[in-house]
């Protein structure tokens, strides 16, 4: 089977939608990060789509649980597109729905959090809490509404997005090749605006040549700012490839290697 007949409903999104309030962050850990939450959030519903036990739900499974992580207040825009791809494409929409996963995840993890979880908290916080002080009651009841509308916020945005990711399967499919391909370098730039900004280690060897100090970090700064964040991150990247590696091991090589360089005062921030 590679095309569903079945149509999500109503109470498909009221499921999802309590599972992503409730339960999203359940299975968090350091490898996949949200990647079982994910799966856990759909998984009744792939169960519709490709049926209990077929090899199309395994093959969808597996690609589900893999390393996914974004914003709390925007993931269920992504699973939205997700669903109706599958719903249209089945198993044929891995390559798309991998696309979507992977371009969206990173830029909607800093809006979704920088608007949701620090600045609408910081100004209305402040408001309600002013208003509390002078024993205005009003100031409990305005960051209580404010809560409720994050909240349908997040419950009405994974059918809007749905009914979005079936136009662009069906009356423009034109566009959703270049929606995936956009997805897909804007989760390059993002991983690269990341390496830059997250990874912050240097050399902080200084060889003596007689009376002279050589400074490396300042050679390979002349030659490319921020090469060796780069190389690193190339070099974790080639490791995660090799046959039996996997995110745990380099996890406790990466943890290993910093210890070492830091003891032998090689690398340091």
């Amino acid at each position: 089977m590679t095309k569903s007949n079945y149509k999500l409903t109503k109470a498909d999104f009221n499921q999802i939608n309590k599972r992503s309030l409730f339960t999203f962050q359940w299975g968090w850990n350091y490898e996949r990060m949200q990647g079982s939450g994910y799966l856990y959030l759909i998984l009744p519903q792939l169960r519709k789509i490709y049926g209990d036990g077929t090899p199309e739900l395994k093959e969808m499974m597996k690609t589900h649980v893999q390393f996914f992580n974004t914003s709390n207040f925007f993931h269920t825009i992504i699973t939205g597109i997700d669903l109706a791809l599958e719903e249209n494409e089945g198993v044929a929409s891995k390559d798309a729905v991998n696309g979507v996963k992977t371009g969206l995840m990173g830029p909607f993890a800093p809006i979704g959090d920088s608007l949701f979880a620090s600045l609408v908290p910081s100004i209305m916080g402040s408001i309600a809490a002013s208003l509390a002080t002078n024993a205005n009651a009003i100031g409990v009841f305005l960051w209580v509404a404010v809560n409720i509308a994050i909240m349908i916020f997040r419950w009405k945005q994974l059918e809007f997005a749905y009914k979005e990711g079936t136009k662009l399967v069906t009356t423009m499919r034109d566009k959703l090749g270049a929606l995936v391909d956009a997805a897909s370098v804007m989760g390059v730039f993002m991983v690269g605006a990341l390496i830059a900004t997250m990874i912050n280690f240097k050399f902080i060897a200084e060889p003596h040549i007689g009376d002279k100090v050589i400074n490396i970090q300042d050679l390979f700064d002349q030659i490319f700012p921020r090469l060796v964040p780069a190389l690193f991150t190339g070099l974790v990247f080639w490791l995660l490839g090799r046959k039996g590696m996997s995110s745990t091991k380099a996890i406790l090589i990466i943890i290993i290697f910093a210890l070492l360089m830091s003891y032998f005062k090689i690398l340091g921030v």
